[in-house]
């Protein structure tokens, strides 16, 4: 079942502030089909100048605490770049892609559906290395 890939609308590089993108990236988070029970905080982590573009990166923790454990015993992490261009107009929108802790991969929201899954795997991987310590 191949779905839709739901995506938003993102702003220019001339109306972009770091508050702007982080609620970007809240409003992306909240097109993605991940069960109520996870809960996750994002925040902006820093800024990299580079030659041809400015790079704000983010990151989004993710954990489901329950009653008996408030506090995950793991949590995961997808970090988030927003590029903006130097050599494009100003007028055109951000870049945007992210990345799961566990992984290099580099993934563009319009061409991947986020799966919950993966953040299941990074947390049983982390409870599993946990164990084994």
């Amino acid at each position: 079942s191949k779905h839709a890939i739901k995506t938003i609308q993102w702003v220019t590089g001339s109306d972009f502030t770091v508050a702007r993108g982080q609620q970007q990236i809240e409003e992306l988070i909240s097109t993605w089909d991940i069960h109520e029970s996870w809960l996750h905080h994002s925040e902006f982590l820093e800024k990299e100048e580079l030659k041809d573009s400015n790079r704000y990166h983010y990151r989004a923790c993710w954990g489901i605490p329950t009653r008996r454990k408030p506090i995950p015993r793991a949590t995961a992490s997808v970090y988030f770049v927003i590029v903006i261009s130097k050599l494009k107009p100003e007028t055109s929108p951000v870049e945007v892609f992210f990345r799961l802790e566990s992984s290099r991969l580099i993934r563009r929201p319009e061409e991947f559906q986020f799966r919950e899954k993966w953040l299941k795997d990074i947390i049983e991987n982390k409870i599993i290395l946990i164990e084994r310590l």
